[in-house]
């Protein structure tokens, strides 16, 4: 196929491919699925070879959200039944974090949920990435606290942060059609000041909400122009009790063609295949390694991912291998060029969005379950709110 030609001399050359290209991509045909996998394969094997990152979330802080970003379990509002819990300590948050590195992951992710971190809360998670570093040799801590104000990103980067993630979510001409509390303008501002701060930067998107192909492109050229080191993908995970729990749009197929065009796109940052993947690619995850190299080991913020030895056997039958702790992930050219080491559910995160005010865990033991006879095709099976790890008595799955 002409266009994939292209796409593949592209990638490899670091040249952007035209809007027209990639929507194309997005139109290619079930029957041409393993052509497409095939050519952003040679893309992400150029540049990464075939490493897969292991990065583990660490939930510091989950739900009672101010702001009302629709995708989101823990906003303004939402009654999905996740836990719910303030601040963990420093040693509990690195004991999270021994368990994801333990189990092989290379960096770790520290989310809370908040519009944006108060300068308390900095010094809190400052405390936090010291306990990890000083435990953890050689591992690396990216935050995800939401908005940042005038000098937060510097405090943190001198804490011993690596990098900053605070995914873009959507195109700019729909943002304001599932957030109404902060703007895409205020996403933007949050990454370029973590890069001005020496950050490696960390912003992707969510697919799933109902987004067209258009608003997918424009998502991805826009964090293309914003050069951020690393791309979360996100797959949209429809919790019961949010105002896009009916929103099933997403089939592996589907899943493949949007991870193979961010590949094209950004054909050498590292590309994480992040919340969701689990709901909507299913059977179809080693495949999509294909085309991302790296992925979240275990569970994410608010809800269960795979088991964590599962997550492991499957890169390893899939013929791929973890990426150690002293190989650089980024290309020569773009760890040259300053940058770092480098949910919603995963992304480290969803927008990092929620209040200070204590709660307890949620009582109910059971993940809720959506009317599966209002959305055809739905597998709210697969929707399992995070019940172990950070916030509970339970061991980590990682």
């Amino acid at each position: 196929m002409d266009l994939l030609n292209t796409l593949v001399d592209k990638g490899l050359r670091r040249e952007l491919p035209t809007r027209e290209e990639a929507l194309a991509v997005l139109a290619t045909s079930d029957d041409e699925l393993l052509d497409v996998v095939a050519a952003a394969g040679r893309v992400r094997r150029q540049w990464f070879g075939r490493r897969v990152k292991l990065n583990y979330l660490v939930n510091l802080k989950s739900g009672l959200c101010p702001e009302d970003c629709s995708y989101c379990s823990q906003r303004l509002g939402s009654k999905a039944e996740i836990l719910k819990y303030t601040w963990l300590k420093p040693d509990e948050a690195s004991k999270a974090a021994a368990a994801g590195v333990a189990g092989g992951a290379k960096r770790v992710c520290l989310v809370a949920s908040g519009r944006g971190p108060t300068d308390r809360d900095v010094d809190r998670v400052s405390q936090t990435i010291e306990a990890i570093k000083d435990q953890n040799e050689g591992v690396e801590v990216c935050a995800c606290l939401g908005l940042l104000s005038d000098g937060q990103a510097e405090r943190l980067r001198s804490a011993g942060a690596d990098a900053y993630n605070h995914n873009l979510n959507t195109s700019e001409g729909t943002y304001g059609a599932i957030t109404s509390t902060h703007t895409y303008a205020d996403r933007v501002e949050t990454v370029q000041q973590a890069q001005a701060a020496g950050l490696s930067a960390c912003s992707g998107l969510i697919a799933g909400m109902g987004e067209s192909d258009a608003d997918l492109v424009d998502v991805v050229f826009a964090l293309r122009g914003l050069d951020p080191d690393s791309v979360p993908v996100n797959f949209l995970i429809p919790f019961e009790g949010t105002p896009l729990a009916k929103e099933w749009n997403l089939t592996p197929q589907r899943c493949l063609r949007i991870l193979a065009m961010v590949r094209f796109v950004c054909p050498d940052v590292e590309v994480r295949l992040a919340g969701g993947r689990e709901v909507h690619l299913r059977s179809m995850q080693p495949l999509a390694l294909n085309l991302v190299n790296s992925i979240f080991l275990g569970d994410y913020l608010t809800s269960e991912g795979q088991a964590g030895q599962t997550d492991l056997d499957m890169i390893a039958d899939a013929g791929f291998e973890v990426e150690g702790a002293g190989t650089t992930t980024l290309p020569q050219h773009r760890a040259q060029a300053g940058g770092g080491c480098g949910s919603h559910e995963g992304g480290c995160g969803p927008c990092g969005d929620g209040a200070d005010e204590p709660a307890g865990a949620a009582e109910s033991p059971e993940a809720p379950v959506a009317d599966v006879t209002e959305v055809p095709g739905a597998r709210t099976d697969l929707v399992t709110v995070r019940r172990r790890g950070a916030g509970t008595d339970l061991a980590p799955n990682a």
